[in-house]
C-alpha cells in the first residue's frame, strides 16, 4: 500500500498541474476558453485511446495486466509518464501549444497504464467488503497530491519561474521524479495476485459494469470541469473578482476537500472497526484533517485562518453525512452526489463568497465517488476485473469532452463586450452528471 499510495500522490500532483496550465496558457497564447480546455481534451482524451487500446488487446486473450503482473505495468507507466515530461522541454523551447498538447496526451497514455494496475491491485488485496475502504485511503494521496499541486505548481508558474521557465523545470524535475518512483516499484516486492488464466473474456456483457462506466464518465467530467475552470470562476467581478495569484488558493481547497473526503471515507467505510469506535473517531479525523489543511496553506503560503474557517464548518457537515449514510458504498454516492448537485445549484444562482464557497465544497463530496463506483463496477468480475478495470479508466474521457463542452457553451453564452458572461451559467451542464450519479448510487444501493 506504501508503494500504490505513491503512485497515486503522484499522477493526482501532476493531473490537477493540468489546472493551473489552462489559465496560463490562456493568457500566453490569448486563447478562448475553448481552446484552452484542449488541454483537458489531449490528457483526458488519452485515457480513452489507451482504455480502448487495451481492452482491444484483452478481448483477443492476451490481457497485458495478466500476462506481465500488476508490478511491471506500473513499471511501464512510470516509464511512459518520465518520458511524457521530459517532451515539455522541447516544446518550451519553440513555445508550441500544439507541443504542450502532445506532451499531455502522452502523460496521460502513462497515466492511464498506472490506473489500470493500481484501481483494481489496491481493491483484490484484501476482502471485498474493504475494497471501497482501501481505494478511498489509496485515493486520498492522491488528493493529496492535488491538493499540493494548485499552491506549488501555482507558485511554480505564476510567481517564481518566468516566460517559458515556468513550464520547463518543473516538468523536467517530474520526470525524474518518475524515474524514482520506477526504480522503487522495479525493487519492490509487491504481492502479485494469482495470475487467472488467459482467456478472451467479456466484462461488458455485466450491466452494473456498463452502469458504472457511465458514472465513471459523468463523475470524473463534473470534477475536472469544475477544477479546470474554478480560478476563472473566482476572478468574474460578481463573485470574488480574484486575481489568478490568490484563486489558486482555493483551488488548493477544492482537491483539498477531496482529500479530506477521501480520509473520512477510509474510515467511515472501514468493515473492519465497530461502527461505535468509528462514529467516535470520526469528528477527532475531521478536526486534525482541517489542521492538516491549516498546515498546507501555512507551509505554501496560502490562506490563514480568517479566510478557512468556512472550511472547518464544511468539513464537519461532510463528517455528519458519512454519519447519516453509514458503510453503504451505493447509499453515500447517492447522498453525496446530490448535496453536489445542489452546491453546484447555488454557486450558479448565488454571487459573492456564497458562491465561491459553495463551488469550493463540491471537493468534499466528490471525494468517495471514484473509489465507490470503481468497487461496485468491478465486483464480482473476477478474471475479468482487469479488463473491466480498462473499461472503467476509459470512461475518464469524461474529462476531456466535459470541460471542452461547457467551455464551447460559456463561449457561446458570451457576449461581445464581456466574453466572461456566460462562464457562471454554464456551471449547471456538471448537474446533469450529479443527477445521474444520485440516481446511479440510490439504483445499485436498492439492489444491495
Amino acid at each position: 500500500m506504501t508503494v500504490l499510495t505513491s503512485l497515486f500522490f503522484m499522477w493526482g500532483f501532476l493531473t490537477v498541474m493540468n489546472d493551473v496550465l489552462v489559465p496560463h496558457w490562456k493568457e500566453v497564447f490569448q486563447l478562448n476558453y475553448r481552446q484552452s480546455l484542449l488541454v483537458q481534451f489531449c490528457f483526458f482524451g488519452a485515457y480513452f485511446m489507451g482504455s480502448l487500446l487495451y481492452y482491444f488487446r484483452s478481448i483477443t486473450g492476451r490481457d497485458p495486466i495478466q500476462r506481465f503482473g500488476y508490478k511491471r505495468s506500473a513499471v511501464g507507466g512510470l516509464l511512459l509518464s518520465a518520458t511524457a515530461c521530459l517532451m515539455f522541454i522541447p516544446a518550451s523551447y519553440s513555445q508550441s501549444y500544439s507541443g504542450f498538447l502532445l506532451a499531455l496526451f502522452m502523460l496521460g497514455l502513462g497515466f492511464t497504464l498506472l490506473q489500470i494496475a493500481a484501481n483494481p491491485f489496491v481493491a483484490i488485496i484484501g476482502s471485498a467488503e474493504g475494497a471501497s475502504s482501501r481505494l478511498n485511503l489509496a485515493q486520498a494521496f492522491n488528493s493529496l497530491g492535488t491538493t499540493l499541486a494548485p499552491l506549488i505548481g501555482g507558485w511554480l508558474v505564476f510567481e517564481h519561474f518566468k516566460g517559458s521557465a515556468a513550464i520547463r523545470y518543473p516538468y523536467a524535475f517530474y520526470a525524474v521524479l518518475f524515474l524514482l518512483l520506477a526504480v522503487w516499484v522495479h525493487f519492490s516486492a509487491l504481492p502479485e495476485p494469482p495470475r487467472e488464466e488467459l482467456t478472451k473474456g467479456n466484462a461488458l456483457r455485466h450491466r452494473s459494469l456498463r452502469l458504472a462506466m457511465i458514472a465513471i464518465f459523468c463523475y470524473v467530467g463534473a470534477e475536472v470541469t469544475i477544477g479546470s475552470l474554478i480560478i476563472s470562476f473566482l476572478k468574474l467581478p460578481e463573485v470574488m473578482g480574484l486575481p489568478e495569484k490568490a484563486a489558486k488558493n482555493y483551488l488548493s481547497l477544492y482537491w483539498g476537500g477531496a482529500m479530506v473526503g477521501r480520509f473520512l471515507g477510509a474510515l467511515a467505510l472501514n468493515d473492519r472497526m465497530p461502527q461505535r469506535r468509528m462514529m467516535l473517531m470520526l469528528p477527532g479525523l475531521a478536526f486534525l484533517l482541517f489542521v492538516l489543511i491549516l498546515v498546507i496553506n501555512a507551509a505554501g503560503g496560502g490562506l490563514g485562518i480568517e479566510h478557512l474557517w468556512p472550511m472547518c464548518v464544511l468539513i464537519f457537515v461532510n463528517m455528519a453525512a458519512f454519519m447519516v449514510a453509514g458503510r453503504r458504498p451505493a447509499y453515500t454516492l447517492a447522498l453525496f452526489a446530490s448535496i453536489a448537485a445542489a452546491l453546484l445549484i447555488t454557486a450558479v444562482v448565488l454571487n459573492g463568497a456564497w458562491a465561491m464557497w459553495a463551488l469550493v465544497a463540491i471537493g468534499l463530496f466528490n471525494s468517495i465517488m471514484w473509489s465507490n463506483i470503481f468497487t461496485l463496477g468491478i465486483h464480482g468480475l473476477g478474471k475479468e476485473a482487469g479488463q473491466g478495470s480498462s473499461l472503467l479508466v476509459m470512461m475518464i474521457v469524461g474529462g476531456a469532452l466535459l470541460p471542452f463542452l461547457q467551455g464551447l457553451v460559456a463561449d457561446v453564452l458570451g457576449t461581445e463586450t464581456n466574453k466572461d458572461a456566460g462562464l457562471q451559467v454554464s456551471f449547471l451542464l456538471p448537474v446533469l452528471c450529479y443527477a445521474y450519479l444520485a440516481w446511479y448510487g440510490y439504483n445499485r444501493s436498492q439492489q444491495s
